[in-house]
């Protein structure tokens, strides 16, 4: 238990200085944008508008993926995860380029839709649909499954081959919700702190600028 409260805690710390560390490249690429088009010189708007671009384009990808209620691929290599039982709402097969019902299921470019509402213990039920060519857990046929995703960007789910057995358990038992339950992953966009804060320090940046001269 220590060691994997030490291990949360260091990879708690990680996201931290990476988040600390976009704010910074964030509001630095701001200021220079905003510096360079409006006072110059020129070469400083040319570097820092490639940079914000691919910033804005990050972030605007996290957000998507937050919003689409389709779950982001993968969980992050880093990033803390939780199990969590889930009711499986229905499966289908989709094509995989546009989301679209495949009318072949059996064709190599579908992939199975697994609509599920994920009940875990440290956010609100949520509906999420989740992709793979495999028919994971036997969900076809299967009323409950167990997901991995991801506590701090919870849009990020998986459905594990072989999940723990008191896990399997709590699905099983698991009572759907009550109510109706909106397809949305709770919690802020991957980023958004960092583009809120990097916004302040350009700001900053800026008023320091001016004042100095």
């Amino acid at each position: 238990m220590t060691t994997s409260t030490s291990t949360a805690s260091s990879l708690r710390g990680f996201f931290r200085l990476i988040t600390v560390v976009s704010a910074i490249g964030t509001g630095l690429a701001l200021a220079a944008l905003v510096q360079g088009a409006v006072d110059g010189p020129r070469w400083l708007l040319i570097l820092a508008l490639p940079v914000t671009a691919l910033a804005l384009t990050a972030y605007g990808k996290a957000a998507e993926d937050m919003q689409s209620g389709v779950a982001a691929s993968g969980l992050r290599s880093r990033g803390p995860r939780a199990f969590a039982p889930a009711v499986v709402n229905g499966v289908k097969a989709v094509n995989k380029e546009n989301g679209r019902t495949a009318v072949d299921g059996q064709a190599l470019n579908s992939v199975f839709a697994f609509d599920l509402t994920v009940v875990s213990d440290e956010l609100p039920p949520y509906r999420i649909e989740v992709r793979h060519p495999l028919d994971l857990q036997g969900l076809l046929h299967e009323s409950r499954a167990v997901v991995e995703y991801d506590p701090e960007q919870p849009w990020r789910v998986v459905i594990p081959n072989n999940p723990p057995r008191e896990w399997l358990a709590r699905a099983e038992s698991l009572i759907p919700p009550p109510g109706t339950v909106k397809r949305r992953a709770g919690g802020a966009p991957a980023g958004f702190r960092a583009l809120l804060s990097g916004a302040v320090i350009a700001a900053v940046l800026l008023v320091l600028v001016r004042v100095l001269g």
